[in-house]
């Protein structure tokens, strides 16, 4: 005697998956950009498909194919390779936006990598959440502030396409293209939030101050004189003359232990500060000159 979904919760359970993974290719594409095999991406507006910048490779002569099965030719409205991250734009808006994830993945909870790497239609794989890990330097020049691991299998062609939870909604976009081939996913609240600014800006605005530093420790007593336990800073080696950091007034051997009102502790922590909306605008540099903290105000340079 058959069993349907309300005696077999297998069933049930292999029915929610489905319908999860449903609900999600609706709004997963393929990004033919590249010489090789196609890629993936994920509908970010009616107009725009979000996906890995390492898969587009050339900027004219684009192809999206939506998931209805028709085609659709697409520009490059913005990339950031820092963070692997790429918007396209579409000359007509007849997307289904993605459903971003409301609650962050958690560890050990279970997921689908998608993709739609073929006109045969969207692949999927299932596994659990089992890192989150960030910040971390990548290999396109970049920090990526969080990331996360799964043990869903990556097949060929799923970079750009999303992690979704159990109900279809977006956990981020996953790529191959950061950490020197291995996977990994880019949370939806950063992917969301650049790609906004790439479909808005073209490019994610970085940071710059002018310096060479290192990473010191800073002594018991100079950490009461912070007012705060902080037990390391940047140590200034070098100052570009002319630079952000030499026009404040800053000078080698001075120890940069703040930003803006922020610990900053290692040179991750001030790559992770100078970006967005911080860049050409006013910001108060904290540092330790002579065991005594001095404060200076820096206009913050924009890389180029």
């Amino acid at each position: 005697m058959s069993q349907n979904s309300e005696t077999n919760p297998l069933i049930g359970f292999s029915e929610t998956l489905a319908d999860a993974v449903e609900t999600a290719a609706a709004s997963t594409v393929l990004v033919d950009a590249r010489r090789r095999f196609p890629a993936s991406g994920i509908a970010f507006g009616a107009d725009l498909v979000l996906t890995a910048d390492h898969v587009v490779e050339r900027d004219e002569d684009i192809c999206i194919l939506l998931p209805d099965g028709s085609q659709s030719a697409a520009v490059v409205a913005g990339r950031d390779p820092g963070s692997d991250l790429a918007v396209l734009r579409l000359p007509q808006g007849n997307l289904r936006p993605a459903q971003p994830a409301s609650r962050p993945a958690r560890i050990g909870q279970l997921v689908l990598a998608l993709g739609r790497p073929s006109a045969d239609g969207v692949q999927a794989s299932l596994g659990v959440v089992s890192a989150l890990n960030g910040p971390v330097r990548t290999g396109r020049g970049g920090l990526l502030e969080s990331y996360l691991r799964t043990d869903a299998t990556p097949y060929p062609g799923f970079s750009g396409g999303p992690l979704i939870d159990a109900a279809g909604r977006v956990l981020g976009i996953n790529t191959s293209g950061l950490a020197h081939g291995m996977s990994l996913t880019i949370p939806v609240g950063l992917a969301w939030e650049t790609a906004a600014t790439l479909a808005q800006h073209g490019h994610v605005r970085r940071g710059y101050l002018g310096i060479r530093s290192q990473p010191v420790a800073i002594p018991s007593a100079q950490q009461q004189s912070l007012g705060r336990e902080q037990a390391s800073g940047l140590l200034l080696v070098g100052v570009e003359d002319n630079g952000p950091a030499a026009q404040a007034g800053l000078l080698v051997g001075d120890i940069l232990v703040g930003l803006a009102g922020a610990p900053v502790t290692d040179p991750d922590d001030l790559l992770t500060r100078l970006v967005g909306a911080m860049v050409g605008q006013p910001a108060l540099l904290q540092v330790l000159r002579g065991g005594q903290p001095v404060e200076f105000t820096v206009i913050i340079g924009e890389r180029k």
